[in-house]
């Protein structure tokens, strides 16, 4: 059962997400619910509007944990400021492009990070979402377009929606995962809102090696969808290994340092994590709940 304290918090996501939405009515097709249930919500009402079910499906969308987990703060590393540079070029620019580095450095978190701050940007998690029904649905659902009925309408009302609205962005991580059809129609929605929407890919290693692999089997559809996203990979850590090493150990000593409690040896954390991100939060995560 979901308890009052972790539904005012699912309700501060709420209306702190409220921000990114032109209005209340798109608010609550995003989070899939009725405009009347949405209002009641909105207003306070926590008891009885909703399901436990749609409880924990707002607080998936919204990043919400469901079991109390430590409070994490946005750390400026060079992953986060070099993702929300490109990120906010692609948005006010209306262009795309793809990001393909290492896993554990903070993409997807930087990516969720921004969107809850700018209006009109969405994240959609590709591994979730593989085939091109389910993509495209999800899109439209994120966007608070009416992602049910015919395949053939929705799509077109998302493309009329992304046309209509001011400078919107969809990040796609997990790139790689999707399946080839999800690919071309994915070109196909570049192409029906050309310089009216951003895209912004992400993956490891093995996106841009899936995208260079199918360019040279001349498989339909990669080399133009590449071209859409500029021709070219961008990435953050750098290429030489030692060096790579001191990127990841530093990264990991910043974010340790703002996150970590007071009196902790932010550089130790660091080497013990190996410069994963994932590897400091439950380094953290133990010192926290060992304290009283």
């Amino acid at each position: 059962m979901i308890t009052k304290d972790t539904k005012n918090r699912i309700l501060e996501a709420i209306r702190a997400n409220r921000v990114n939405y032109p209005s209340d009515a798109k608010h609550a097709a995003s989070l899939g619910i009725t405009t009347s249930v949405y209002s009641a919500v909105k207003n306070g009402q926590t008891d009885r509007v909703l399901s436990d079910a749609n409880w924990i499906s707002i607080a998936r969308k919204l990043g919400v944990s469901l079991r109390g987990e430590i409070e994490w703060k946005a750390a400026k590393t060079p992953t986060y400021l070099f993702i929300t540079a490109q990120l906010e070029v692609c948005q006010s620019g209306g262009i795309s492009a793809i990001m393909c580095d290492l896993p554990n450095i903070g993409k997807t978190f930087t990516a969720r990070q921004y969107v809850k701050s700018h209006a009109n940007a969405i994240y959609i998690d590709c591994s979730q979402v593989k085939t091109k029904l389910k993509l495209v649905r999800k899109i439209a659902s994120e966007f608070g377009v009416d992602s049910k009925g015919r395949y053939a309408d929705l799509y077109e009302d998302l493309v009329y929606y992304l046309r209509s609205i001011e400078c919107p962005l969809i990040i796609l991580d997990e790139a790689g995962d999707l399946q080839y059809e999800a690919f071309l129609e994915l070109k196909a929605l570049w192409n029906a809102t050309e310089r009216c929407c951003a895209w912004y890919m992400m993956g490891a290693d093995g996106l841009k090696e899936k995208i260079n692999r199918s360019i040279e089997c001349k498989k339909v559809g990669y080399t133009e969808m590449l071209s859409r996203y500029g021709d070219r990979y961008s990435r953050v850590t750098p290429e030489d290994g030692k060096e790579r090493n001191r990127f990841l150990l530093e990264q990991a000593r910043i974010v340790a340092t703002l996150n970590a409690p007071e009196g902790t040896n932010a550089g130790e954390i660091a080497r013990k994590s190996g410069g994963g991100l994932r590897r400091v939060y439950t380094e953290i995560e133990k010192l926290k709940n060992s304290r009283p």
